[in-house]
């Protein structure tokens, strides 16, 4: 006979599984932005240019020392930790959503993911090099986008699926709840009245 208990340690394990899946997927979006810096590096670095699709799309290795859209690149030591602070801050309160986020919201969760790979792509540039590699020139005619990377491209996502969340879902109201099991949480209430 199955007890309270019982499905409220089955509950954990299933939320708690459902995060570690979410997390794999990070860690693999994670490696794919190394791999493809690292690919960058080694090809396009001497400053050979590689076109993947002519007037639209290239590869271009550039050294960003400063943040999105190559602003603040002056800053020189004191701004490269500053935004490794700044980054380490950002990855831990994405991570605190991300866990008080209910399963059943995926697209916040897949959000989260995305922004946590990207955090942590730039940031181990930033702390091992003290610059973000970018390699990926969007163009058509004379319009340019700045060079960005896998991680640019994962924390943009990122961000729309949440400003998508925030300005369309507004009306749902957001149960974001605190890690322990909903019978931790009745008991919780029940004990502090």
């Amino acid at each position: 006979m199955k007890t309270k208990l019982d499905d409220s340690a089955v509950a954990v394990r299933t939320r708690f599984g459902w995060r570690a899946a979410y997390l794999l997927a990070s860690v693999g979006i994670y490696l794919v932005d190394q791999s493809s810096k690292a690919w960058a590096v080694k090809a396009l670095r001497a400053g050979r240019e590689h076109t993947v699709v002519s007037g639209f799309l290239d590869f271009i290795y550039t050294e960003n020392p400063g943040i999105a859209f190559g602003q603040m690149q002056e800053g020189g030591n004191l701004s490269r930790w500053f935004f490794v602070g700044l980054a380490i801050a950002a990855g831990i309160a994405v991570f605190v959503y991300f866990i008080r986020t209910p399963r059943n919201d995926d697209r916040v969760l897949g959000a989260c993911v995305l922004l946590l790979a990207g955090i942590a792509g730039n940031l181990t540039d930033r702390a091992r090099l003290g610059y973000v590699v970018d390699f990926i020139v969007v163009h058509a005619g004379s319009w340019h986008w700045p060079t960005f990377n896998v991680a640019d491209a994962s924390i943009t996502l990122g961000a729309l699926l949440l400003a998508y969340d925030v300005i369309f879902n507004k009306d749902k109201s957001r149960d974001v709840r605190s890690p322990l099991p909903a019978t931790a949480n009745t008991r919780a209430s029940d004990s502090s009245s």
